[in-house]
């Protein structure tokens, strides 16, 4: 007498696990642009939902959150906890914590669980690279840089890829002192300094981008020239902010999520009736984007669940064809 078929595949039911190691072995740019390109058309066609982000403070000094949505065309459901543990550093371990989890919408259990720390660092950098591409001025060939870290550094990365013009960075430190090695890192692809003046610094770029950990303002808003544009990368939590108050009532503001933007992002800084365009609404041609020569644009981002999500299945579905990660017996 044969097995019944669904009690086969309850009890041959696996969970693949993909590591660190594995992950950064699979992210490939092109492909992450690809699939965050993907989640933001999603989310503007409002095929894909994103869900209430939860995130708060813990005891510990920490910050936990979640990000979580789907996708039901594509049988596509998932979450990403994440948050930051600023007392890593002192272990000589990354503040940024996150792990992924895909889930089979039909039975409510769990396909993979990916270490999501590359996933957030590359997604976050690919989203502000289609920031720069739609709204920064494509002649624009001085950018500053606030921040030195993981993100910082991807942002500039993509920045660089993107904006081909780019031939001088400017950063600045919170410390206020240069990172030799961060320079290293960079020679022969920009003309790349230290500055200590973060309104000069400011005032002579064409792209800001601001990838700190939210703590205050990081410049005036009077040093903000006609023409800039503005990937505001840090704030994600209410009470952090990076960008000087009056600033995005002289901008034209674009975010990821509009709700989440007003929620957590810079957005939450500002009047609730101040005008805000969704990226995705851009990418799809929902909302054209006019930019004048003069135009001073924000692109406030917060991270989108649908992000971490379709990254994510381009992750599992490679390491399955190539036999990659380790799969464990999970019957039920």
């Amino acid at each position: 007498m044969s097995a019944n078929p669904a009690t086969t595949d309850r009890t041959q039911a696996s969970l693949l696990l993909l590591d660190t190691h594995q992950v950064t072995a699979l992210l490939q740019p092109e492909d992450v642009l690809r699939a965050v390109h993907e989640a933001f058309t999603l989310h503007s066609q409002r095929a894909g939902r994103v869900f209430p982000v939860v995130r708060e403070a813990l005891p510990t000094g920490g910050v936990f959150g979640i990000k979580s949505g789907d996708v039901s065309a594509q049988g596509l459901l998932g979450f990403k906890a994440a948050g930051f543990w600023p007392a890593n550093r002192a272990r000589g371990g990354e503040p940024h914590q996150a792990t992924v989890l895909l889930i089979d919408p039909a039975t409510g259990r769990p396909l993979c669980v990916l270490d999501g720390n590359a996933i957030t660092t590359e997604r976050t950098g690919a989203a502000g690279a289609l920031g720069l591409q739609h709204l920064a001025r494509a002649e624009s060939t001085r950018l500053c840089l606030f921040g030195t870290g993981v993100q910082a550094r991807v942002q500039l990365r993509f920045a660089l890829q993107v904006l081909p013009a780019l031939t001088q960075v400017r950063y600045l430190t919170h410390d206020g002192q240069p990172r030799p090695d961060f320079e290293a890192e960079l020679r022969g692809c920009c003309d790349i300094a230290h500055a200590t003046d973060a309104n000069a610094a400011v005032a002579a770029s064409d792209v800001v981008i601001t990838a700190t950990p939210g703590c205050g303002a990081l410049f005036d808003a009077a040093a903000v020239q006609p023409g800039t544009h503005i990937n505001a990368v840090g704030t994600d939590t209410r009470g952090k902010r990076e960008l000087p108050e009056g600033l995005l009532e002289r901008a034209h503001v674009f975010v990821d999520d509009a709700a989440q933007s007003r929620s957590i992002g810079e957005v939450q800084w500002a009047a609730p009736d101040l005008p805000c365009t969704e990226l995705g609404d851009v990418l799809t041609g929902q909302a054209p984007v006019q930019r004048g020569a003069q135009d001073i644009t924000v692109f406030d981002m917060t991270g989108l669940a649908l992000q971490d999500l379709t990254v994510a299945r381009m992750l599992r579905t490679q390491a399955l064809a190539q036999g990659l990660g380790t799969a464990i017996a999970w019957p039920w």
